[in-house]
């Protein structure tokens, strides 16, 4: 089924094709991992922001933020997250920095957002020095990392309905801690 798709000038609101879930985290949380999981769960489907401004392009992300620099790339990735949040209906999880937009942040009110967090070291240690991660590349990413943990957590948490600590657990402990999560909200 084809859903039209918002303006990216309008905020939408939450609708029948909103998704179940919509994942945020800063690079390494496990998006991704859990986000297909949660979906298979579920018996949704699940759709990556970063894949779909990919697929919107036809190249890679580290070659947009390299040609045309990360302001190009955050107004994309907000007209993204803006369709997706309309057209997936499943597990939607978003980019580290998607929250950085207050667009993006409004848009996300009254949706499913949970927050997977994931502390310096592990980050840093599922990341590594991808170059997959433009953000992180560089001479220290160690200290880019800390900063950008710094800078995003509080927007991480203004949108969130749930947050789960995803450090040193399993991409399975995590989907159950969600799962828990949403049969508790489901119970309010």
């Amino acid at each position: 089924m084809v859903v039209p798709l918002t303006p990216p000038d309008t905020v939408s609101g939450v609708t029948s094709h909103s998704p179940q879930a919509v994942l945020i985290g800063p690079p390494g949380s496990g998006k991704s991992t859990v986000g297909r999981l949660l979906a298979g769960r579920l018996g949704c489907g699940f759709a990556d922001a970063d894949a779909d401004i990919e697929a919107a392009e036809g190249r890679p992300i580290p070659d947009i933020f390299t040609e045309d620099g990360e302001p190009y790339f955050r107004e994309l990735e907000e007209r993204i997250v803006a369709e997706g949040l309309t057209r997936h209906d499943g597990v939607f999880s978003l980019g580290g920095g998607a929250v950085l937009s207050a667009v993006t942040r409004q848009r996300l009110a009254g949706h499913a957002v949970v927050f997977l967090n994931v502390g310096l070291t592990v980050g840093m240690r599922r990341t590594g020095l991808s170059t997959a991660r433009p953000l992180l590349a560089g001479v220290n990413p160690r200290a880019t990392f800390k900063a950008l943990l710094e800078e995003r957590l509080p927007l991480y948490r203004e949108v969130a309905a749930v947050e789960v600590v995803t450090d040193e657990r399993t991409p399975d402990e995590v989907v159950e801690e969600i799962l828990v999560a949403r049969k508790r909200q489901e119970g309010k």
